[in-house]
């Protein structure tokens, strides 16, 4: 977890406009990955409520894969590390 004066040191106004936390950039960094800048809400929110080393392992996942719709692919297997199958 970052204080507070961190973001702010790292915070610029033009580029950062609506992101003040970290689990905010890291959604934003999930939905650029998964090139699906649309649900970028629903990513904020995961990165918020789920832990990081269940989405980091999910995100490696998808990377290696030669997906068409990596967005899908990623949520499919972030169910399946949550229920505990993987």
């Amino acid at each position: 977890m970052q204080t507070v004066g961190d973001i702010l040191k790292k915070f610029n106004p033009l580029e950062d406009k609506y992101i003040s936390r970290e689990f905010q950039a890291y959604g934003i960094y999930l939905s650029e990955e998964l090139r699906d800048y649309k649900h970028r809400a629903l990513y904020i929110r995961l990165a918020k409520t789920v832990p990081r080393a269940i989405l980091e392992k999910a995100l490696s996942f998808v990377k290696d894969s030669k997906a068409r719709s990596r967005a899908k692919l990623f949520m499919w297997k972030l169910k399946k590390l949550r229920s505990g199958e993987e």
